[in-house]
């Protein structure tokens, strides 16, 4: 009986203090991809990703290339002369997956780059958000666009587009 008193009013202060609490939803990534230089760092970083990937894909080209010759002059060949040629072609197969691991790897130049462009358009943004949830009085601010799991938001609450007129955005 008295562990069903205690969660009763367990659940109660739980409830009145939920109650004060003050939330809204946001899409940032809707807000992101309307922002002119957000466009323009993804613009960059997909136009030197993709002078990267075509510099990977010619060096495995050219890797290709060795690797068919080798074939075909294989039986030509002494077995010191193959070794030669076989040791060479996997230390260029390993130059360029070094090559692909530097510029899109984790910690790659790429990720770098992501992080100097886009960096300081994310901070304005969420800059932004805290400043419009200081004025609101609002505790909790979701992302409804991103990984957090919102099954439904009212629409009431999605200040979206009060946070796009802070950052002048149409």
């Amino acid at each position: 009986m008295k562990k069903l008193l205690l969660l009763a009013a367990f659940l109660m202060t739980t409830l009145v203090s939920m109650d004060a609490q003050r939330f809204a939803v946001v899409d940032i990534e809707y807000i992101l991809n309307r922002m002119p230089e957000y466009e323009q760092a993804q613009t960059q970083l997909d136009q030197q990703a993709a002078i990267w990937r075509q510099e990977i894909a010619q060096r495995y080209d050219e890797i290709k290339g060795l690797y068919n010759k080798y074939q075909a002059e294989q039986v030509l060949l002494s077995d010191a002369e193959k070794t030669e040629k076989e040791d060479m072609i996997v230390e260029k197969e390993r130059v360029v997956r070094e090559m692909q691991k530097q510029k899109f790897g984790a910690d790659g130049e790429l990720f770098s780059m992501r992080q100097e462009l886009v960096s300081p358009v994310q901070d304005r943004l969420y800059a932004a958000i805290e400043d419009h949830a200081n004025q609101r009085g609002y505790d909790f601010i979701f992302d409804k666009g991103g990984s957090v799991s919102i099954i439904f938001a009212n629409p009431e609450y999605d200040v979206t587009d009060q946070i796009m007129a802070k950052l002048k955005i149409k």
